[in-house]
């Protein structure tokens, strides 16, 4: 006979629910709650990407929220802060460092050489929407869980992709009622040049690094280009004199930049050059760029990215050049939230009001008769006097109140309220379907 496996006790831990009952549980710091009176925008931001997305021919791609760790400190770097500080690393229960993503461009590559979508040719164009982690100090729009909408454009070096790509950026952050912001752009060369311009900033910084912060006096003899992302203020006057990279291009790299700003004015898409612009990933290659808003305060990063041409070799892959970027979805909701532009739909098509026990079938039926057409519907489910129901109604922000009762069953026409201008209306049950089209225009809500 077998034995019984054997049941291992855990103690819980001093303070904990048990041994301190009235101690309610809260989220994890640097973690929130998205509440149904928050979500509908972000479902209505995310649906506009979406829609752009596939205007341009990307395609969704879904990763996984857990990596190996190797995966970011190959792709990421292992000198940035993000590797360095920010990373949920853990050991799983066979020994393999394991982390939740951090960020998702690595991830996208790792998937697109383990599937190898690279024998299949050409361009291949992917998106994605989703969490992220890392361990930074919560502020405003920024959280440990936190959310990006990203793409990435594998199989080719082209100057027009990056032109593309940021074409397609402005042109959803438009669809989404942003009006002020701004892109500015950079190139941090290849690997031809950029150890040139290393060794010049490298040694520029031997004289002023004394000035800086303490992070910027190690990544100064670790990895000097990192000093150029110092986000510290009193850093910024000293930083703002080092050398630019912009002047260290070699040919091919100050040639595709040319071929970048001259899509961009063909296309009628307003830039700005930053030379101090090299994003906090080590990945990156030639272009790099960031879209600020002036809605989010002195923070004002909305989106950030550029070209990685270097990355698919980096992760054991083929010669595969990329372009890509990510929207601080958090960020974006705030910038969205400030400019007014864009609402998210809280509203349903009907609430249909029952008054007697023998109209709750035939309401139901109705009600699910609308579903099942793609209308948002809202049914009481206790029986309860008119004026109960259209307060209910009201309160749900219901377009139209379908009134069944004795009285509508008896002559076949149920009555429907519009609750915006109060006008009633009769309507036979088969119709009622055609009638809310008629009414509301667009279609199901």
């Amino acid at each position: 006979m077998a034995k019984p496996a054997r049941v291992r006790t855990i103690a819980p831990p001093r303070g904990s629910i048990v041994t301190k009952a009235l101690s309610a549980i809260r989220s994890v710091k640097g973690t929130r709650d998205l509440l149904p009176s928050e979500t509908p925008l972000w479902q209505r931001v995310e649906e506009e990407a979406r829609r752009v997305f596939d205007a341009y021919n990307f395609r969704e791609i879904r990763t996984p929220v857990l990596e190996r760790t190797d995966l970011f400190a190959r792709s990421v770097g292992a000198d940035t802060d993000i590797v360095t500080k920010e990373m949920y690393t853990f050991q799983d229960r066979d020994e393999e460092s394991l982390t939740l993503r951090p960020e998702a461009t690595a991830s996208v590559v790792r998937a697109y050489i383990e599937h190898r979508l690279f024998n299949e040719g050409g361009v291949h164009k992917l998106y994605y929407l989703g969490p992220m982690f890392r361990r930074e100090r919560p502020q405003k729009g920024r959280y440990r869980q936190f959310y990006q909408i990203g793409a990435e454009v594998l199989g080719s070096d082209h100057p027009t992709i990056d032109a593309e790509v940021l074409e397609m950026l402005t042109f959803l952050l438009a669809r989404l009622g942003l009006r002020e912001f701004s892109l500015l752009i950079n190139s941090v060369g290849c690997g031809k040049c950029r150890p040139t311009y290393v060794e010049v900033l490298r040694e520029a910084l031997q004289g002023v690094k004394s000035q800086l912060c303490a992070d910027c006096q190690r990544r100064a003899e670790t990895n000097p280009l990192r000093v150029l992302d110092c986000k510290v203020e009193a850093d910024q006057a000293q930083i703002a004199r080092l050398p630019r990279i912009v002047d260290y291009l070699c040919a091919d790299c100050r040639k595709h930049f040319d071929g970048v700003e001259a899509e961009l004015a063909q296309r009628g898409v307003a830039y700005e050059i930053n030379p101090r612009l090299v994003r906090g990933l080590d990945y990156y290659t030639r272009t790099t760029f960031e879209i600020t808003s002036s809605g989010l305060g002195a923070q004002n990063a909305l989106l950030g990215g550029g070209r990685y041409d270097g990355l698919s070799e980096m992760l054991g892959g083929p010669s595969s050049p990329g372009f890509g970027f990510a929207i601080g979805q958090d960020r974006l909701m705030l910038a969205v939230e400030h400019a007014g532009n864009l609402k998210g739909e809280n509203s349903i098509a009907a609430y249909v009001a029952w008054l007697g026990d023998g109209a709750f079938r035939p309401a139901a039926e109705l009600a699910r008769g609308l579903r099942q057409q793609g209308w948002r519907v809202e049914i009481g489910y206790e029986p309860v006097k008119l004026s109960k129901s259209l307060s209910v109604a009201n309160k749900l922000h219901a377009r139209y109140a379908i009134i069944i009762g004795e009285g509508e069953l008896a002559s076949g026409r149920y009555q429907i309220k519009d609750m915006g201008t109060g006008r009633q209306e009769e309507v036979e049950p088969a119709r009622v379907p055609a009638y809310l089209k008629e009414k509301l225009g667009t279609g199901p809500v």
